[in-house]
């Protein structure tokens, strides 16, 4: 392993606070990460916890760390969800490094077979995705929950992107106050940078597709001008419009559809013309881009699609327009393929006469181009090409699992194949070995992507891009756009340390300021920590929500149950059902909505209905009306109140206050009733006492705990209950009259 400063200087800066680092591809981080492993190694009775997003990376980390840690292998641990429950608990416990992926981790934290008090320092790979309800940020929260001191966090990136609040998003979330951004300029890195030669390579654009593409253009110029009618884009010109564009008149079709109650048809003829269009753009660009293969199969999907039950209108219409199947028909008979192709082929020609050990990436956006590469380059001399494609599956393309993904990966360093034909999926994060000549089949707009693309080349010698583009097409306009992108993003990395370090220091001042404030008042939270910690049921079908994770952030204990109605049960007489605002609209539609709330009324004496995210007046074409009058009934008729909450952190909030305050004023235990059989012998003694009137979870335990059974229960007299703590005359009584008085069948 070569010993590098820039390494040494990131790895010393990151043991002392919680670090991101975003360093190129190629550059080491994994490195890093050894370094900081090998020194928290040196505490005792502690764990080490390394996240990566896929199984691919986890397995990949697995062989590092195995090579280069004087551990035994049985202390450095691979988590994956084909190992069950039961033995990762065991693998837990006796590790020292486990490798997984957040998932995983995410699922035994929220079953409870695991927690992060032993670890001391996590490591997330590919940290930029930190952000939203993605899983490292759960794992993340648990962490601090849980070890609030002596915890070390290392986030890794090569491609952070140029939005500096994201960036920012994820440092909160991961809670790193430290920085450290390196580029190939800097003059730590500069001696271990290779050079990299890009080139672009102009195509012309086939005279043979001229025609078709003015047939394309007429379809979709017709389109345009009816969307232009209907003031959904400002221009019907082709040479004006853009994916972009057409999208955004999807949002605005969408948006007038909402609001109102009764949209005329001419907005819903606007939403099947904007998918045509989209569809056309689409045929559109393949075909300039792509060629004749990928152009010819997007139509025969199309096809299959117009004649099945489930096509979608726009489908049917484009299937029988004259103008797309004269395109189609001239497609067929032509004789011959996009340049790009025997562009390719000569290319890799080149480089293998050049160097026949040579290895090589060729990057295509879609699969169907992927595979007629690979037919095409079969024949050529000392060419072992093997396709690189993701997990997903369709009906003629069949997706490779992870394992067959690492197999590859493993021969194209083996030199059994050496050309790789990949989608996206080989653009982030797996260890694929340096190559000579990386190709991009067409350009992407994304700065990220084509960072990452490009980064498989020039690791340990100088490399070479070649990226091709079809003069005159969208090819030019991706180019353009990542080119832009990728220069803003460099300039930004320049300011981004300072303005970060910024950031962090009033960030830091801020928290210091709470943390004083806090010290001086009790507030609420200070209460609830002496009481018992807050107890809720959840139903086996909420349990990987966001709701119950921000619980478990929150300190609940949850416990999961298949429950018969409702999805949360708080005590002995609350029961909650959750409803987000589309689930809410679409139970009202169906007819289900008033059985499940007559459900929840006959179940439990505090019913409560939760409606969950915003737009229940917009999101569906349903009558404001309606949706007031099944408020108004369920509040009256069926006496349940309804609490609306923007989203699953304020649900959560709101059921950990609800718990907190049943469970610690009332001392109620949260009921057997309303769960589904089969329960124990005890679980059914006390469901059938609950049924007995006022009697609560806890009175009918402390009445079994009394009498001992449940006949001698039913068989006392009214002094005799009355001796039970919390049942008085009134009580006594209505359970007297209940269990004497003669049944009548009238």
């Amino acid at each position: 392993m070569e010993q590098r400063q820039y390494q040494i200087n990131i790895a010393e800066s990151a043991k002392h606070e919680n670090t991101l680092v975003v360093l190129p591809t190629g550059m080491g981080k994994t490195i890093i990460a050894l370094l900081l492993i090998a020194k928290q190694l040196k505490k005792e009775n502690n764990k080490i916890l390394f996240l990566a997003p896929t199984k691919p990376l986890v397995t990949q980390h697995a062989q590092f760390l195995r090579k280069y840690i004087t551990l035994n292998d049985e202390y450095i641990a691979v988590f994956t969800g084909e190992i069950s429950p039961a033995k990762r608990k065991q693998i837990w416990d006796k590790s020292r490094i486990i490798i997984s992926t957040p998932q995983v981790i995410e699922n035994d934290l929220l079953s409870k077979r695991i927690n992060l008090k032993d670890v001391s320092f996590i490591i997330f790979d590919e940290s930029h995705h930190a952000v939203g309800e993605y899983s490292y940020v759960f794992v993340s929260e648990m962490h601090k929950k849980e070890r609030e001191k002596d915890r070390l966090v290392l986030g890794m990136t090569a491609s952070p992107g140029s939005d500096i609040n994201k960036i920012l998003e994820v440092c909160k979330n991961l809670d790193i106050s430290n920085i450290e951004i390196r580029t190939k300029y800097d003059r730590d890195v500069r001696p271990y940078v290779h050079d990299l030669k890009i080139t672009w390579k102009e195509i012309l654009f086939p005279k043979d597709f001229a025609h078709t593409i003015q047939l394309l253009r007429k379809a979709l110029s017709n389109r345009l001008k009816f969307l232009k009618e209907v003031g959904v884009i400002e221009s019907s010109s082709i040479t004006s419009i853009n994916r972009t564009k057409l999208l955004d008149a999807q949002k605005k079709i969408q948006q007038e559809l909402r609001s109102r109650t009764k949209p005329p048809k001419i907005l819903f003829k606007a939403a099947s013309t904007q998918s045509e269009a989209m569809k056309i753009y689409y045929a559109t660009e393949l075909l300039q881009t792509q060629g004749v293969n990928a152009f010819k199969n997007y139509f025969q999907r199309m096809g299959k699609e117009a004649i099945s039950k489930t096509s979608s209108k726009a489908s049917r219409v484009i299937m029988s327009d004259q103008d797309i199947l004269e395109a189609i028909a001239i497609v067929k008979s032509l004789d011959i393929e996009h340049p790009k192709l025997y562009e390719i082929k000569k290319i890799i020609n080149q480089q293998l006469e050049l160097k026949k050990e040579s290895k090589i990436i060729i990057f295509t956006h879609y699969r169907d181009t992927s595979k007629h590469v690979l037919n095409q380059l079969k024949d050529i001399n000392n060419a072992h090409p093997v396709r690189f494609i993701g997990q997903a599956s369709r009906e003629d393309d069949k997706g490779l699992t992870q394992k067959q993904q690492a197999s590859i990966i493993e021969q194209f360093k083996e030199e059994t194949y050496n050309i790789l034909i990949a989608t996206s999926v080989a653009e982030e994060g797996l260890d694929i070995p340096s190559t000579d000549l990386v190709v991009f089949y067409e350009p992407i707009p994304s700065e990220i992507r084509a960072i990452q693309r490009r980064g498989r080349t020039g690791r340990k010698m100088p490399g070479k891009v070649i990226i091709l583009i079809t003069k005159d097409t969208q090819d030019e306009a991706y180019y353009w756009a990542s080119k832009r992108k990728e220069k803003r993003m460099r300039s930004e990395l320049e300011l981004l340390r300072s303005k970060l370090n910024k950031q962090f220091e009033n960030a830091q001042s801020i928290y210091e300021e709470k943390i004083k404030e806090k010290q001086s008042q009790k507030t609420l939270s200070d209460y609830h920590k002496k009481e018992k910690q807050v107890k809720i049921t959840v139903d086996h079908r909420e349990y990987r929500s966001n709701v119950v994770k921000k619980l478990s952030i929150k300190g609940a204990n949850i416990e999961s149950n298949q429950l018969d109605v409702g999805d949360y049960v708080l005590s002995s007489r609350i029961g909650v059902e959750r409803k987000e605002v589309d689930d809410f609209l679409q139970s009202l539609i169906d007819g289900k909505l008033f059985k499940q709330v007559s459900r929840l009324r006959e179940s439990y004496s505090r019913p409560v209905l939760i409606i969950e995210g915003e737009g229940l007046l917009t999101k569906r074409n349903i009558s404001h009306n309606a949706i007031f009058g099944s408020i108004v009934s369920i509040i009256v008729d069926f006496g349940i109140p309804i609490l609306t909450t923007k989203n699953a952190l304020e649900t959560a909030d709101l059921l950990y206050v609800m718990a907190g305050r049943e469970q610690r004023d009332e001392k109620k235990d949260v009921a057997i009733r309303g769960g589904k059989t089969p329960m124990s012998i005890k679980e059914k003694q006390q469901f059938l006492i609950e049924g007995l009137p006022n009697v609560s979870a806890v009175l009918a335990k402390r009445l079994l705990d009394h009498f001992g059974n449940v006949r001698d229960i039913v068989n006392a007299s009214e002094e005799e209950l009355k001796e039970i703590n919390g049942i008085g005359s009134n009580i006594a009584s209505d359970i007297n009259r209940l269990l004497t008085t003669q049944y009548l069948d009238e």
